[in-house]
């Protein structure tokens, strides 16, 4: 059975934490470190776009000025994701290509959302694996209803795959923040996302921490890719490299608004 590193639950805001999952996943590639299951909150919330999308067309971004709500462009693909302080556990898996035994990038998704919808599963739900289209990234639905996204990133033989997992969801608040380009009013958009979108405190009708829900992401993933978890920290290497990412990338205009990392 093979052993991947798994990093604590921390808090971090959107910067640092796109920068770390990228320190990770340079670590990766250079051998410096095993595969790695690493969960994390945002603090304050944020909006992260994907890695070719336009701020001003993705993003309310007078409203996320407003109250305070990051806007980080990712390195990974996929579309725009508001991420609350409160109501979310966001985890990234970075692992060499070739340990999943997966022949595609789809297959490469559905064996990492083997591992949600298990941890789903422990929780009280079931869940079915959406693998998408040329314009949507895989997902994972309960009851027809999206209640996890995630985007990829390939380099070297190395798969970043990031996502979200909606413990909660204020739709009202979500779409605040992202900008929908048919919709004359925030309420028609909420209208259209009830139908669609749901999270694990909607679907079980009760409280669910964020430790609970923690827990079971560590055994789903354990479980479905027949490995077993160890707790680990970041290298040296990774916290340096992480904090350069923060401060010349990530928090930076030029990535964020036009792409561009000087």
């Amino acid at each position: 059975m093979a052993v991947w590193r798994l990093l604590k639950l921390e808090t971090y805001n959107a910067f640092m934490n796109m920068a770390i999952d990228e320190a990770i996943m340079k670590a990766r590639i250079e051998n410096h470190v095993q595969n790695t299951l690493r969960l994390y909150c945002w603090k304050p919330s944020a909006v992260s776009i994907g890695r070719f999308q336009s701020v001003e067309n993705e993003v309310q971004l007078g409203n996320c000025r407003k109250h305070g709500v990051d806007v980080v462009r990712r390195i990974t693909g996929g579309g725009t994701v508001y991420h609350d302080s409160e109501d979310e556990i966001t985890y990234s898996m970075v692992a060499n290509k070739k340990d999943f035994e997966a022949p595609d990038i789809t297959a490469v998704y559905a064996k990492i959302y083997a591992g949600l919808a298990e941890a789903v599963n422990i929780l009280g739900l079931r869940a079915d694996f959406n693998k998408g289209n040329v314009k949507t990234c895989p997902n994972l639905m309960v009851n027809g209803k999206k209640i996890s996204g995630s985007a990829q990133s390939h380099k070297k033989g190395v798969v970043l795959q990031h996502g979200t997992l909606l413990v909660d969801v204020d739709l009202k608040k979500m779409f605040t923040f992202l900008r929908v380009p048919w919709a004359k009013t925030c309420m028609e958009v909420v209208g259209v996302a009830e139908r669609k979108i749901t999270s694990v405190k909607k679907e079980l009708r009760r409280h669910v921490s964020l430790e609970e829900v923690k827990e079971a992401l560590v055994k789903g993933f354990q479980k479905a890719l027949n490995m077993k978890l160890v707790r680990g920290e970041l290298t040296l290497y990774e916290k340096e490299l992480s904090e350069k990412l923060c401060k010349e990338k990530y928090a930076t205009d030029d990535w964020n608004f036009h792409g561009r990392n000087s």
